[in-house]
């Protein structure tokens, strides 16, 4: 017997909808086109108004929109309409910031940087665990800003046996060519997507069934949860944690026990210890039982 019993949500039935998805989503290959990436530069940047703005109507992995301190005038105004419209982060930079980014081509008070890979919809990591057969399994990673820890848990989250990864448009690194190095090309095989509003996305993934763990130094020993069915395991950054929002829609906080004198563990270590108890318990691999 498991020692910690779900309890049902208000409302909510016992039995939980079954994932039939049709389309199974297209994996990401790596290899020759990364290569080709790595090779244009800085980030994988695009400069100069004219290339931003055609990038902006037509790429599908764009990451982030940077604008030169100060510049106006001309096409700075509609380029960061179209930003805004499509969702992307715009950050502002200094025109030297920008002088280092781009050293070999003029870039107009303006550049774009492209992700490494192209980003998934949450629907292809749902296809993804019905074609499988078996609940989803998801990692949501809440303003993970370092690179090497995101990298680091797309590099575990694949290893584990997770579905996909989510994390959000803002306050959050996408898919740079520094992550996909950290996820040792994990990034290339597992579908990684990036939402608006995560706040909005956690709810459609309970509405489905999903139950939503927090992983946060004042919930219940990891070791001691059930994961069984859809598990959604969100990941909050080092030094903030998980966002008030986000926290207050977990169904089930986890810890890990912390005896020293740190009192926080990297994002990326912490959340592969839950991962993989997750994995153990999808597995049925029985813990060991201590000698009496």
């Amino acid at each position: 017997m498991k020692p910690y019993s779900k309890p049902s949500r208000r409302g909510e039935r016992d039995s939980r909808p079954s994932y039939q998805h049709n389309r199974k989503p297209d994996r990401i290959p790596a290899g020759e086109r990364m290569r080709e990436e790595h090779s244009q530069g800085f980030d994988n940047l695009i400069a100069g108004r004219n290339a931003v703005m055609e990038t902006l109507k037509n790429g599908s992995r764009i990451d982030t929109v940077y604008i030169a301190r100060g510049a106006t005038g001309g096409s700075i105004g509609k380029i960061v309409a179209m930003a805004r419209e499509g969702g992307y982060p715009v950050k502002e930079v200094s025109s030297e910031k920008l002088d280092e980014m781009s050293p070999s081509v003029p870039h107009q008070g303006v550049a774009v940087s492209l992700s490494a890979v192209e980003y998934a919809e949450v629907s292809d990591i749902l296809d993804r665990a019905a074609q499988a057969g078996h609940n989803p399994f998801i990692i949501i990673a809440d303003e993970v800003e370092d690179p090497h820890n995101l990298g680091a848990l797309i590099r575990t989250a694949e290893t584990a046996g997770a579905d996909g990864v989510i994390i959000p448009k803002r306050r959050n690194v996408g898919l740079t060519p520094a992550v996909f190095k950290t996820s040792a090309g994990a990034a290339a095989h597992l579908p990684v997507a990036r939402v608006a509003n995560l706040a909005s996305t956690v709810d459609e993934l309970k509405s489905q069934g999903i139950w939503v763990y927090g992983a946060d130094m004042d919930g219940q020993n990891w070791c001691q949860t059930d994961f069984s069915g859809g598990v959604a395991l969100i990941v909050g950054s080092e030094g903030k944690g998980i966002s008030r929002l986000l926290r207050d829609k977990c169904d089930v906080m986890v810890s890990l026990p912390m005896q020293g004198e740190i009192t926080s563990l990297n994002a990326s270590v912490a959340g592969g210890i839950i991962m993989y108890e997750v994995a153990r318990q999808r597995l049925g691999i029985m813990a060991v039982v201590p000698k009496k």
